[in-house]
């Protein structure tokens, strides 16, 4: 093992909505511990704007406009990242989040549209499958890669309105285990598949949830900030520690593995 484990450097690292603010914080750490970056999103302008975000700090980064959807397109998309930098190490799916019209935190859940089921479900297990699939190809014909999946609380119990997204989380963590596994036995040790389950943080997609006009809690934060041991939501940067550690050499022997960074939410009953 090398003097410094979580050293990344001369390694390639694409991250899917790597400029939404969790993914874009956790494109920033790997940045920090030397890696090229690559940032995966079909907002062409976001993508570039964080690749020259990324830029301006001295890393080499690429924007790869794609959709995580999309097959013909992350095939694209890989073979413009080999075409520049010859290989790739480490995969982050950060490109995910529920869905608006799949909420139903005022309704009975019969309402819930299906199309809308089918949407969030798709965003967040195919989102996470099909970039896996096509990245993961290549870190086998060379036989190491690390792939961090992104889970949620919303996978290991009920949270209310979250009933597509809880699924398809829960969906991730069974298909890291199984994408770990395989990988592992066929391609060998080198491959590792893992994820990490935040707890509560407040992002863009979150914010209407959580926060009052004037910035105030909403009675939906205030429940989860009492929910959590910590006593308050998690900030952006406290991914990136966990993010790295599962990137790096430091976690060699770690694979298949789902890590909560929530505050001890998880571990909390609530009495």
């Amino acid at each position: 093992m090398p003097n410094n484990p979580f050293d990344l450097s001369g390694r390639v690292a694409v991250v899917t909505g790597g400029y939404g603010v969790l993914g874009g914080s956790m494109a920033d750490a790997l940045a920090a511990s030397g890696a090229k970056v690559a940032i995966l999103g079909r907002n062409a302008e976001a993508a570039e704007a964080k690749v020259q975000a990324l830029r301006d700090n001295g890393t080499d980064a690429l924007a790869l406009v794609a959709d995580a959807l999309d097959e013909a397109q992350l095939k694209s998309a890989r073979q413009k990242l080999l075409d520049a930098w010859g290989h790739v190490d480490i995969l982050i799916n950060a490109a995910g989040g529920n869905v608006a019209r799949a909420r139903t935190d005022h309704a009975p859940i019969f309402v819930l549209p299906f199309d809308a089921f089918d949407e969030v479900v798709r965003l967040n297990l195919h989102g996470t499958v099909y970039p896996t699939l096509v990245f993961a190809e290549a870190m086998a014909e060379q036989g190491k890669g690390s792939v961090v999946n992104i889970s949620s609380m919303a996978a290991l119990q009920a949270i209310s309105g979250t009933m597509g997204y809880a699924a398809a989380k829960a969906a991730v963590d069974n298909f890291t285990k199984w994408m770990a596994v395989d990988l592992a036995r066929r391609n060998g040790e080198g491959l590792r598949v893992n994820a990490i389950a935040p707890g509560f943080f407040i992002a863009k997609q979150n914010e209407a949830v959580l926060l009052n006009p004037d910035g105030s809690y909403t009675q939906r934060a205030k429940t989860i900030v009492d929910l959590t041991p910590a006593g308050r939501f998690g900030r952006s940067e406290e991914l990136q520690g966990p993010v790295l550690w599962l990137c790096s050499d430091a976690a060699s022997f770690v694979t298949g593995a789902v890590i909560p960074v929530d505050g001890g939410f998880s571990a909390f009953s609530g009495l």
